[in-house]
């Protein structure tokens, strides 16, 4: 089987939270307490702690479905419904928020990754030691 057919699964896990937390964080995002945009603020760092999340444990492609997930669902749910309902009203929160979450998505997916071979000189002498000690009572 080839490697992208058996990625197909995560891309579409990582595309669904994503959406889900979009979904999520445009209804909350104008939440404020006593003037301070909280709902704003959560809404940002849970955006970006899920698609770092995302990347760290899967790969760039997965965190790319999250970042499109997370920006389709903010897109879909900001606009007017066809009765003409407005989930988010538009504001500076709603411009910040529909602004910030393709631009976090930007961020963490252009991020570059490190080689195992620029590690601080300690933890290549302490990965080394354990192997040398193994199998020593």
């Amino acid at each position: 089987m080839p490697k992208f057919v058996s990625r197909i699964p995560t891309l579409v896990i990582a595309a669904l939270a994503g959406a889900v937390f979009g979904v999520v964080g445009t209804v909350a995002h104008a939440a404020t307490i006593w003037g301070i945009p909280v709902g704003l603020v959560l809404g940002i760092l849970g955006a970006a702690a899920l698609m770092l999340a995302i990347r760290l444990l899967a790969d760039r492609w997965a965190s790319v479905a999250a970042g499109v997930g997370i920006t389709l669902a903010v897109i879909v749910f900001s606009g007017e419904g066809p009765g003409g309902s407005v989930i988010a009203p538009a504001g500076m929160a709603a411009v910040v928020w529909t602004v910030a979450c393709p631009l976090v998505a930007v961020l963490i997916v252009a991020w570059p990754e490190f080689p195992a071979s620029t590690r601080p000189a300690a933890a290549a002498q302490a990965d080394a030691s354990v192997g040398a000690d193994a199998g020593r009572i």
